[in-house]
């Protein structure tokens, strides 16, 4: 997957995935999201993001989660 809009800095918030470039973690908006909070209203508390960023976290989120887990 092509994910243009995560971005991963280790000067910014010491390289977790953020939404490009910006100091808004991939991990804040998918939270929001999993806590019942409308696009609309993320877009509203963080009103340099897009509603497309939104998208590709959630993306990403889903991506990362269908990692193969290794139990020993």
């Amino acid at each position: 997957m092509k994910f243009d809009r995560i971005t991963f800095d280790t000067e910014i918030l010491g390289g977790r995935a953020c939404i490009r470039g910006m100091r808004i973690p991939v991990s804040v908006i998918v939270g929001q999201l999993a806590h019942g909070a409308a696009v609309d209203e993320i877009l509203a508390d963080y009103p340099d993001l897009e509603s497309a960023d939104v998208t590709q976290a959630l993306e990403y989120a889903a991506w990362i989660a269908s990692e193969q887990v290794v139990v020993g």
